[in-house]
């Protein structure tokens, strides 16, 4: 293997969503380079710290239909029963539900917890309240999934964080996804909830860490065979 291959293997690619933003601090530190070098080497960090933060690493997910995956990376900051958002039609009790915050240090793609059937989309205006606050579940800019799977219907939603101001999803309703395919991005700080059904017992506690597309957050049944895993 080249010393150029080694180092290929090494990059973790930039979504195609951050691009335009990458070229733009790139561009704005170039401006800031014709004043003063320290000033574009100040944009050269931030450039730096914009192309990492849209990073879409490859991640490796267990084939298990009985497992619930981490949507994003972050740390769990809450774990309990919850009502899930009328727009989504799931349950007028409360739910178990594990939320994800993420700081502007993780990676902002998100992935599909299970694999199934993506039976409703609905979005919702709001507030751009801290993500990690409970309050922020009901309050913020926020975009809803119910997917149909094997174990039941679950509920993921995107919600918006103190900084972040744009919700992207790249699925449509009626669509099929497997789980661990990225599904959207959060532009910025910015939390994820997941609605499980009643019979899923959470594997997860407040405060542990989570990486889309790997944790396991939850099972629906117990005593499962080895698992296999698939890359992507």
């Amino acid at each position: 293997m080249s010393m150029i291959e080694s180092v290929r293997k090494q990059l973790t690619p930039i979504h195609p969503e951050g691009y335009i933003f990458v070229a733009g601090f790139a561009i704005g530190s170039l401006i800031l380079g014709s004043f003063s070098s320290t000033l574009f080497w100040i944009g050269a960090i931030t450039t730096a710290w914009c192309a990492y933060f849209f990073r879409d690493p490859v991640r490796h997910t267990p084939l298990d239909d009985n497992l619930v995956v981490a949507p994003a990376d972050g740390y769990v900051c809450s774990v309990g029963y919850f009502a899930a958002p009328a727009e989504l039609g799931l349950s007028d009790q409360p739910m178990p539900r594990v939320s994800i915050f993420m700081s502007v240090f993780d990676c902002h793609v998100n992935r599909a917890p299970v694999a199934g059937r993506v039976t409703k989309i609905a979005y919702r205006p709001g507030a751009f309240v801290t993500a990690d606050l409970d309050k922020a579940s009901e309050k913020n800019e926020r975009n809803g999934l119910v997917i149909d799977s094997g174990g039941g219907r679950l509920g993921v939603v995107q919600i918006a964080g103190f900084i972040a101001r744009r919700i992207v999803c790249f699925v449509r309703q009626g669509e099929l996804i497997g789980a661990g395919d990225r599904f959207g991005l959060i532009r910025f700080g910015s939390r994820v909830d997941v609605y499980l059904p009643g019979a899923a017992r959470i594997l997860v506690t407040a405060g542990s860490r989570a990486v889309a597309g790997e944790t396991a957050l939850a099972e629906f049944r117990s005593g499962a065979p080895p698992r296999n895993f698939k890359s992507g």
